[in-house]
């Protein structure tokens, strides 16, 4: 959800709260005073009837108290003599319809008998008046409501346009290009200084890019030289017949060690290159296919451990990637599942156009399996394995819209390769 939408929704619900809040307020105070008005009225009218009494000495049902519906009652003595204000409910006579009065309750002696009296004024007309104002204040609190809010949600989108902007330019800006990350000067003070810092961190970023890409095409050279001369006179070395059984050993030793640094050289090389995004150029490759043909290319070597290789299905999983790194990802899922395998052993290439699965039989895994893609994390402790390959192949997958996943059973080891949802 984007932080607009957030902000909107807040004040949304907040303001509905404070309106809610306001307008019952509003309702009980217009209530209050319109209620407070009808009974000063019935207080007047109770100063009249005494004042009747007083002057006639006695009652009679007169029409000058039909309006407010006045009720005289005889009442014993021990009646509490208490002044009330009470609402009741009056049927009207002509259309049948119960219509709410404000009735007024007390006690007064008409001839020495003390009477309750009980005045009644009619409330359907504050009752309308309440309602025209209950609706009329919801009208207007509901207009200011969604006024305020849209003109929250114009004005945010005024003052964030830089902020937006930035983060636009931000996403396209690319560390390999020779470009700059170039920002505006927007006339709020945070936006300006977010934007400057971010201008010294791209400048900084670039800068460091440049000096890592300069630091892995340097070491790749000069590392690799002095690593491949080592390896050529070791081998002039070991041709040699003057040396003794032990010599031999050493020297031996020494060109297993100067061949592993070669690869292990090579391997962290290509980590690096694929984090820094150093790989242009992709093409729409086929990992079946391309699967299918180095496995056809290791021929010799699954012959001489006599593994067999089952294609059960052969339906095409074309993903963009470089040609060096398709290439580079397909030699070390092969070559470990070559490596880790056993002797008349199987290997099963399977593929659905969604999922790409490389199955192949070995011993049980002894570490745990999340661990399996780090960095020099090895299966077992052959000299051979640097313990990279996985590494890398899951280094490329993250680096390129692709997932990777190992699962084991009963001693089949399994790799599949996926692509990445939308939300991943």
């Amino acid at each position: 959800m984007k932080l607009l939408a957030k902000t909107n929704r807040i004040y949304l619900a907040f303001s509905l709260v404070i309106y809610l809040f306001a307008g019952l307020a509003f309702y009980k105070v217009v209530r209050f005073l319109i209620y407070k008005e009808v009974e000063s009225r019935l207080q007047v009218e109770r100063l009249d009837f005494e004042k009747y009494i007083e002057t006639h000495k006695s009652w009679s049902d007169t029409t000058y108290f039909v309006e407010n519906k006045i009720e005289v009652d005889p009442v014993g003595s021990n009646s509490q003599l208490l002044e009330t204000f009470t609402d009741t409910l009056i049927r009207n006579r002509y259309d049948n319809e119960l219509m709410p009065f404000r009735q007024l309750t007390f006690y007064t002696p008409i001839q020495n008998v003390m009477h309750r009296v009980a005045i009644r004024k009619s409330l359907i007309q504050s009752y309308r008046l309440i309602e025209v104002i209950t609706v009329t204040m919801a009208a207007c609190l509901g207009l200011l409501l969604l006024g305020t809010f849209w003109f929250q949600g114009k004005l945010s989108g005024r003052l964030w346009h830089p902020f937006y902007e930035t983060l636009s330019r931000i996403k396209r800006f690319n560390l390999a290009s020779a470009t700059p990350l170039q920002l505006e000067k927007p006339e709020i003070t945070e936006f300006r200084e977010l934007n400057e810092v971010l201008r010294k961190m791209g400048d900084k970023m670039q800068q460091d890019y440049r000096s890592l890409k300069e630091f892995t095409e340097n070491a790749s050279h000069e590392i690799q030289t002095p690593l491949a001369l080592i390896n050529a006179k070791v081998e002039q070395l070991i041709q040699s017949e003057k040396l003794t059984e032990t010599q031999t050993r050493w020297i031996e030793d020494i060109y297993q060690a100067s061949r592993r640094m070669a690869r292990l050289n090579q391997g962290l090389l290509l980590l690096a290159k694929i984090e820094n995004h150093q790989f242009t150029g992709d093409q729409t490759i086929d990992l079946t296919a391309l699967l299918a043909e180095r496995l056809a290319d290791m021929e010799e070597v699954l012959i001489h451990k006599k593994i067999a290789v089952h294609i059960r299905n052969e339906t095409p999983f074309e993903v963009p990637l470089p040609a060096a790194l398709a290439d580079s990802l397909v030699t070390n899922l092969v070559n470990n599942a070559i490596k880790h395998n056993h002797a008349e052993g199987q290997v099963e290439l399977l593929s659905d156009g969604d999922q790409l699965w490389l199955i192949n039989t070995g011993q049980s895994l002894t570490t745990q399996p999340e661990r399996l893609f780090e960095r020099f994390k090895k299966e077992g402790a052959g000299p051979d394995s640097v313990g990279l390959g996985l590494a890398i192949i899951k280094e490329i997958c993250d680096n390129y819209g692709l997932q990777v996943r190992y699962e084991e059973q009963n001693g089949w080891h399994r790799f599949c390769l996926s692509r990445k949802s939308v939300e991943e």
